[in-house]
């Protein structure tokens, strides 16, 4: 019959240390080479100093300084292990300073639609950091942040603390505000301003390639080529060819290659205008239904981590 075999496994405690107070007192009298100095560091009488050194010598068995004519002088065993102790006093410091700090930092989760938060809120959220340092950001981009993608009650919505809505501002059960209204103009590459056919009158576009943003659908109130034509008194240009895209972001990229001309929204492209990368030929914008809007729960959102965002955006948007 077969037995199974006895395995011993030997598991190695930690050594008994000695009071922390104790080595505390050593540390501080070994570094002034001074009961006194000790005492005044630590708050406390420069007898209680000797009678945690006379307790620690009795607790490890050694001698750790020798009275000599100026004072004290260390015996060799407590030189040895000094360099150590004080490493360890700085790795404990070290510790109990991150348990700090970790307790300190907060943590919110911003949601914005990609292109949002690609073009817009990512360019600017150095600053947020900057100005918050005890706030942890985490951005979370989904098309669930735009209407007409995924109702506002549903729980990919609430994973966010805050949320960077692009749509109509009707969301029953939490704080919406706006944070900037929206129109759409064409944009492109300064590149089709020149050439053989220049973008000059809005009739010149029969001549170029649309882009089409199908971020949100035109009966949901958003932009397509055919209310920003109609709006021109232009006719004549067929808008049912170009590609089309599912992020405007991905329009506003392929309008500073040159591919074509984009209808979309300034706001998102004002990095881009501004570093003349896109340009605006003409001087008509559509205003839009929708707009982007600050969203939260109403029960979070006094909370102050939300609070500072909120109060940090609208200055981000204020300030253009």
């Amino acid at each position: 019959m077969w037995e199974g075999r006895k395995t011993n496994v030997w598991i190695q405690m930690p050594a008994r240390l000695p009071p922390l107070n104790a080595l505390r007192a050593f540390e501080a009298a070994a570094r002034h080479l001074s009961f006194r100095k000790a005492a005044e560091e630590l708050h406390v009488t420069p007898a209680a100093i000797s009678h945690q050194i006379k307790a620690l010598e009795e607790n490890l068995g050694v001698k750790l300084f020798r009275r000599v004519a100026r004072g004290l002088e260390l015996t060799g065993v407590a030189e040895a292990c000094l360099m150590r102790l004080r490493e360890g006093f700085d790795s404990l410091a070290g510790a109990v300073e991150l348990i700090r700090s970790r307790t300190r930092v907060r943590t919110i989760t911003v949601g914005a639609a990609p292109s949002f938060a690609g073009k817009w809120l990512v360019p600017r959220i150095q600053r947020f950091v900057t100005t918050f340092p005890d706030i942890d950001v985490r951005i979370a981009a989904g098309v669930n942040f735009v209407d007409g993608r995924q109702d506002a009650s549903r729980p990919e919505f609430n994973d966010a603390d805050i949320a960077i809505r692009f749509g109509t501002g009707r969301y029953p059960g939490f704080r919406a505000d706006k944070l900037f209204s929206v129109a759409a103009t064409p944009m492109c590459s300064p590149r089709l301003l020149l050439g053989e056919h220049p973008l000059r009158r809005p009739a010149d576009l029969r001549h170029h390639t649309l882009l089409h943003d199908d971020t949100i659908r035109f009966d949901d109130g958003g932009a397509n080529w055919k209310m920003w034509l109609d709006a021109a008194g232009v006719d004549g240009v067929d808008i049912t060819r170009g590609p089309h895209f599912n992020h405007a972001s991905l329009g506003l990229d392929a309008a500073i290659d040159g591919m074509g001309v984009v209808l979309s929204y300034p706001v998102l492209a004002s990095a881009d205008l501004a570093a003349g990368r896109l340009v605006m030929p003409f001087d008509l914008s559509v205003p839009l239904n929708v707009a982007y809007y600050v969203v939260c729960p109403e029960t979070s959102a006094d909370q102050p981590a939300i609070a500072a965002f909120r109060q940090w955006i609208f200055a981000q948007a204020k300030a253009g």
